[in-house]
């Protein structure tokens, strides 16, 4: 129970990683702000999840690659819970279309850089400073391992994951020591639409597993508590920092 009666915001938790979180953050005791964009079903059903559990949800809508929107979406949810101790910034374009870097689009390029980057660096700056007034909380921007790797696939989203990288430390700087803000970084994980990927269906889950030390590839449930580490007073000490969840595929050095 590491944020009973704390409130706690996730962007994109209609589905998949962010409802996982959401619904991980409730069973620990918090009330949850649960953002979506377009898929307000899905945010119901969080909701519906966190509430079962006993906590309170609101849900808010907005478009993270618009700033008035942010702006919009964080005065809504402070105004409805007094204050914000956890922001978990979880929205992110994969390019999950794009199969090969020879399809990439300058279209793929500014809407991924728009939501991973922009987005995230803005969300991060609204709920910063809102924090600062209030006198403390913890923001985990979700990155990935595709940092350490490359992707030929997408080289726009390794791009943006490593902006989030460079926009975290900054923060993390300009927020200390009222606000901690870290990178949580999961590997591959088998969310719905992971698992509708042709790719995925045609013999590249069986590949990455056979590579991964452990063995397995996870379902977003078995990261969910440890993304919420990093908001956790257990991680108290920890800002700027890159953590790493990924069954030992990447193997990342000192």
């Amino acid at each position: 129970m590491r944020f009973t009666d704390k409130v706690v915001l996730v962007t994109g938790a209609g589905t998949g990683f962010g409802a996982a979180i959401a619904v991980r953050a409730a069973e620990e005791g918090a009330d949850v702000a649960v953002h979506y964009r377009g898929s307000r079903e899905g945010a119901e059903r969080t909701a519906e999840r966190v509430e079962a559990l006993g906590r309170k949800a609101f849900l808010v809508q907005a478009d993270i690659a618009e700033h008035e929107q942010i702006r919009r979406m964080a005065d809504e949810v402070w105004s409805h819970f007094g204050r914000v101790d956890v922001a978990v910034n979880n929205v992110g374009d994969v390019a999950r279309e794009q199969m090969s870097w020879r399809d990439i689009t300058e279209e793929s390029i500014d809407h991924v850089l728009a939501v991973d980057i922009k987005g995230t660096l803005l969300c991060t700056h609204e709920f910063g400073d809102r924090m600062l007034a209030q006198g403390g909380g913890a923001i985990v921007n979700i990155g990935s391992t595709v940092v350490a790797r490359g992707s030929a696939r997408a080289p726009q989203y390794a791009a943006a994951k490593y902006g989030i990288i460079g926009l975290t430390k900054s923060y993390a700087h300009a927020l200390a020591p009222t606000v901690r803000v870290n990178v949580f970084a999961p590997g591959f994980m088998e969310t719905e639409a992971t698992l509708g990927r042709e790719d995925w269906k045609t013999g590249r889950a069986e590949k990455l597993r056979d590579a991964t030390p452990l063995g397995r590839i996870p379902g977003p449930e078995e990261l969910a508590g440890t993304a919420l580490f990093l908001a956790s007073d257990d991680a108290s000490h920890m800002t700027g920092s890159f953590m790493v969840a990924d069954g030992g595929y990447n193997m990342i050095g000192a």
